[in-house]
Formats: structure tokens, sequence, C-alpha cells
């Protein structure tokens, strides 16, 4: 233990730092193994986390309605994978981490290690300028991580050792770190970065080119190749200095607890974040939970009209064809791998802040614990942000759209170490690049889609992510 030091409550990785760059499990190449340390952190909050970790890469996940809240800096393993066999080739470098780890919880089951990460829209995604630290699939072990469980919260650090470490021994140096390391959050104050100021807005894709995009779309679609397609288009926002993606996300944290909160900032300052309605799958053991949300409306200013809307909504013949098609089609992808599966006949609306959606949620009972991955392959990406037919639906979305998907509209979340863990699609999101900031915006078009309103419905769905970085 004699090389390794201690510095301002940092454990210094040294060489047991991972990061991959193929497709193949570091730990049992290296033999390796992850041990963990949690204690109670009294008075630090996910909040005071983030921040104090500015300049680091960071992680944040929420659940809609929850109040548990997850977050990590730093890294202690960082993975990779491309290709086809990307979901195979994460869960079984997940499998190979948590298998034989050591951890101690604090008392707390949400203190355990977990990744943070999630995978491209495409298979065969290129990492681009604007994504360029985001790859196929991309999963980081944080070297901190936090659980907030309402008032209460935990403090874990992780650290992948060579087997021939004293196990008790990297035990009580981890420890030594993280007393040190609370002690720094216990004193944080939370200091307000300067307010960056909007320089320029863009919206690439002008109006013409969008109406054209769609009437060729459904002009495809009534000759009967496939049903559905989603289409979207970008904003681009360039600020006169860094962006506080920390500000921003404690907006959409306040504003949007309805829906669920991410962050993945594998490189510091170029981040991905977003507060979204869908969750595209979650797994605890053998209970499944997903849903299917499409078809949206605007909110009312009153009462009365948002009622009126609603009941618009649940009347539309497009909208109504539109979320059939994403029920039914997460319907036949489980109908073969659960043995119990409950799928209402008839959507609900669901209110959000600012849009309502036809919303069905389906819950399903597996026949035993497989984890979320095998689910996250099967159900990415639904009718409700790909189409349907899938196989013809998504290499339409290539040729048709200018600009690269990356990580938008694809599964982001959590894995925990039996390998459960839950995943949303990545939209009403933005990536930021210090002073620059790409959204997107998608719409569901079917062969009676209009272009006037669907270019108003992607209006409305970029308002959550300028409204967080202070744009009316």
């Amino acid at each position: 233990m004699e090389s390794r030091e201690l510095e301002i409550g940092d454990w210094r990785l040294g060489d047991w730092g991972i990061e991959r760059v193929e497709n193949e499990s570091p730990i049992s190449d290296r033999q390796l193994q992850l041990i963990s340390v949690a204690i109670e952190a009294p008075g630090v909050t996910a909040v005071t986390f983030l921040h104090h970790a500015r300049g680091r890469e960071r992680f944040f996940w929420q659940a809609a309605h929850e109040a548990v809240a997850l977050a990590g800096f730093g890294v202690a393993a960082d993975w990779r994978a491309w290709g086809a066999e990307r979901f195979q080739s994460i869960e079984q470098q997940a499998r190979t981490l948590f298998d034989g780890a050591i951890f101690e919880d604090g008392g707390q089951p949400l203190a355990a290690p977990r990744l943070f990460g999630g995978f491209s829209f495409a298979d065969d995604f290129v990492p681009d300028n604007t994504w360029a630290f985001f790859h196929p699939a991309h999963f980081i072990l944080p070297h901190y991580q936090l659980a907030q469980v309402g008032e209460e919260s935990w403090l874990t650090i992780n650290a992948v050792v060579t087997l021939e470490e004293d196990v008790a021994e990297t035990q009580s140096s981890l420890r030594e770190a993280l007393l040190a390391r609370l002690a720094l959050l216990q004193s944080e104050l939370l200091l307000m970065l300067p307010h960056a100021t909007l320089v320029q807005m863009d919206y690439p894709m002008p109006y013409a080119v969008w109406q054209e995009m769609i009437e060729r779309a459904t002009a495809v679609m009534r000759t009967g190749d496939f049903n559905k397609v989603v289409l979207s288009r970008v904003c681009e926002l360039w600020f006169d200095g860094p962006v506080d993606v920390t500000g921003a996300l404690a907006y959409l944290n306040q504003t949007y607890p309805d829906c669920y909160r991410f962050l993945f900032e594998p490189r510091p300052h170029h981040a991905f974040y977003g507060a979204t309605p869908e969750l595209l799958v979650q797994v605890d053991g053998r209970d499944l939970h997903t849903m299917a949300l499409a078809g949206s409306i605007r909110r009312g200013q009153t009462a009365a009209e948002d009622e009126s809307l609603a009941q618009e909504l649940l009347a539309s013949q497009k909208d109504a064809y539109e979320h059939a098609v994403v029920a039914d089609s997460i319907r036949r992808r489980l109908t073969s791998l659960v043995a119990e599966l409950e799928v209402p006949e008839q959507p609900t609306v669901l209110r959000l802040g600012y849009i309502q959606h036809l919303y069905t949620p389906v819950y399903g009972r597996l026949p035993k614990p497989t984890g979320i991955l095998p689910l996250v392959e099967i159900l990415h990406p639904t009718p409700a942000l790909g189409g349907a037919p899938r196989h013809l639906a998504l290499p339409y979305i290539t040729q048709a759209e200018p600009v690269p998907r990356g990580w938008y509209a694809a599964p982001v979340g959590t894995i925990d170490h039996h390998l459960d863990g839950a995943f949303a699609v990545g939209i009403r999101s933005a990536i930021a690049q210090d002073r620059r900031v790409w959204l997107h915006a998608g719409a569901g078009i079917v062969a009676d889609s209009q272009p006037q309103k669907e270019w108003d419905e992607t209006a409305l769905k970029f308002r959550p992510m300028l409204n967080a970085l202070g744009i009316a």
C-alpha cells in the first residue's frame, strides 16, 4: 500500500483505472476485482454532489415521481462496445465486473456500485463532432457515487484493484479516502456560475425542407411499405461562456418531477442530459415495467381548456393509430419472453408540464431473472422513436434525417450489481459541448400526418430544454 497516496480524499487509481476500447472484459483479462465501500453522508444532496464535481466526469439518474436520486463522478471503470453485439458485450463486462465484487453498502442497498451509461440510437453509429466522446455503447462505473433517498444520503467509493491486494487493507484505505471526501462535500458552498448569455440560436432545417421530408414519408407510407416513422429536427445554440449543466439539470428536477432525469458526462464539459417522459424498460428481478407513449397535444391555459384538449387527443384517429402501433409492437416483442403480460386495451392521457400524451402502462413477469440489457436490446427502438416495421423505418430515418441522432432517442440509464436497472428513452434532451448545445425534437409520422402540425409539435418538444437553459 506504500505506493498509493491519498490526496484531498481521492483514491489514486494509477494503472487500476479501466478504460475499455474493445468488446471484452478487462476484469478477467487483468485479474482485477471491484471493491466498494459506502457510508452515510448526512447533509449531502445530489445537487451538492454534482456541483462539487464540476470539471469531472459526472452522472445522474432519477426516475419519475421517485424520491431516490443516484449520482456519480470520476471514473473507476470505463467500457465501450460497438456493432450489433454491443448489448451482449456490455452485459458480459458488467457480469464479470460484479461477479466476485466486494462491497459494504453502509446499510443501504441503493449505495451498492452501479454503472451509468447508454447506447446510441443506431448500431452503426460513428462518433462525430457533436458526439465525440459518446460511443455506440458506453458505460462508466463512477469513482464516487451518491444515493439520496429522501432526506438521507449515502456516499460510495469504487476501486478496481488487483487480486493480489489485501482486501482489508484496501477497504481501510478506501474508507479513509471516503471520509476525507465526505468532509469536503459537507463543507461545499453552492456558488452560482456566471450566467452564460445566448449568442446564437439556429434551426438548421427550414420549414420548407421539413415539409418536403414529411410529405415524402407520408407518400411512401401510402404505398404500404411501412406504417409509421419518427422524424426529427435540431436546434443549435451558442453561448458566450460555458453552459451551466448543473443549473439546467436542477431546473429539470424541479420543473419535471414527472419525467426521468438523467446526465451522462463522460468527459468534462461534454454532457448529454434531459428530462424524458418515456421509460424504455425497468427490470427488478422478474418484474418488468415499460410503456407505450405516443400521440401528443399541448396543455391548456385553463382547466377546462386542458380537459378539452385531452378529449381531443383521445378522439384523434391519427393519434390513436400512432399509439396503437407502439402498444401492439411492445406486446408482440414481449409476449414470448414473459410468463405474464398486462397491456390495457385503451390508453389514458399522461399530462406533463407542457404537453399531453396518450399513455399505456405495460407490466410483465419474467419466467426467471434475466437482467435488464436483454430487454433493452429487444425493445429499442420502440415505434414511438423509430417506426414500424422497424427493419424498414430505421434505414429510412438514416437516409431522411440530415443530422445523425447520436444518443438522441436512445436508451440511457443505470445497471446495478444484480444486472437489473432502468433505462429511459433519451428524448427532451440536450448534448452540451462547453459553449455549444444541440437539441433534437421528433414527431411520429403516419400516412395522414400534416407537416405544419408536426412542426408545431416538435417546437413544443424543444421547450423544456430551452427553458432549462434560460431561453424563453
